[in-house]
């Protein structure tokens, strides 16, 4: 007679044990091999923003680039050692009304690095066009982050017509700041603060970047590490290239006339933020703000206040920027 309530509370039982293995498998399985769960993460991320991943060969380089949404063309171009998908949060409120486009720049992400090219501005400036050429985009509005905003400053000012508004979310490489940053003095001692030799100089990197650190799930900020960590040796002569055009920008931003946004965060560690009143007086047209509890990277900080920011700027007729 009793046969029966035994036989569930068995089951019960196992239910439970099963439960067990698996709440104590699963952290296990998370942080013992993180890159069976990144694929996916990475995957669920770009679809929510509306995005798609892409390539097309340029050259002597395979592209990546994540592509979604309709309308007209906003190119977004990452920092030195940075990622594509770092605009994903910044995209997500721009794909209703126009068509993003966030490639890996050659050298950078999943696009090729190639150990006998250069990737100084000149190369790199020379194969955005190529990139645009081969997209088919014969205008667009470019922003980017860091490097990947001198970058676009640069094709604003050699094809302007190209080019139909620029924005830099987070200070650009290349002005000359009024007061030295913390990255300015590492640098002047000889370090090169963003080629991280193993998981220390990594997370100092991440403290250099963010003044709020974004949330990233393990497997991400893993397969992240241990990229810089891998190419190291590689990046530091890419980390050289730059030093050599260290302050390019400033020799050359005077001349642009493409309309201008600034979003310059107030907590730069890399850039120091007295870099906002020399642009004011370089550019005295540009639409200029600081954003004051923010670090080097605002797409990644403060993805949907900065996108918003971007948006309106979009909104603002041409005569008007």
């Amino acid at each position: 007679m009793d046969r029966q309530p035994r036989f569930k509370e068995f089951r019960l039982k196992r239910f439970a044990l099963a439960l067990a293995v698996l709440a104590f498998l699963a952290p296990a399985a998370w942080y013992g091999t993180p890159e069976v769960f990144r694929p996916a993460l990475v995957d669920l991320h770009r679809q929510s923003a509306g995005l798609e991943e892409r390539s097309i060969q340029v050259g002597s380089h395979r592209i990546s680039y994540l592509e979604g949404g309709h309308g007209e063309t906003v190119l977004l171009l990452h920092g030195l050692f940075a990622e594509k998908d770092h605009w994903v949060d910044f995209a997500r409120g721009l794909t209703a009304h126009y068509r993003v486009i966030a490639p890996d720049l050659p050298g950078f992400g999943a696009s090729t690095r190639l150990e006998h090219e250069p990737y100084d501005y000149a190369a790199q400036t020379r194969r955005l066009a190529a990139l645009l050429d081969a997209l088919g985009v014969q205008r667009a509005h470019l922003a980017g982050s860091s490097m990947g905003g001198t970058l676009a400053a640069l094709l604003a000012l050699e094809q302007p017509r190209r080019v139909s508004s620029l924005a830099f979310i987070g200070a650009p490489h290349g002005i000359r700041t009024l007061l030295p940053s913390e990255m300015d003095l590492q640098i002047d001692a000889g370090h090169a603060p963003l080629v991280a030799q193993d998981a220390q100089q990594f997370a100092q990197m991440l403290d250099l970047l963010f003044a709020r650190r974004p949330f990233l799930p393990y497997p991400i900020l893993q397969a992240a590490q241990t990229r810089a960590v891998e190419q190291a040796a590689s990046n530091r002569r890419l980390w050289h290239e730059q030093l050599r055009d260290r302050h390019l920008l400033h020799e050359r931003i005077a001349a642009l006339k493409t309309p201008l946004l600034v979003l310059w965060g107030g907590q730069d560690r890399l850039f120091d933020a007295t870099g906002v009143q020399v642009l004011r007086e370089l550019l005295p047209q540009a639409r200029i703000e600081v954003l004051p509890l923010i670090g080097h990277l605002p797409m990644m900080e403060a993805p949907a206040e900065t996108a918003q920011r971007y948006a309106r700027f979009l909104l603002v007729p041409p005569t008007q920027r």
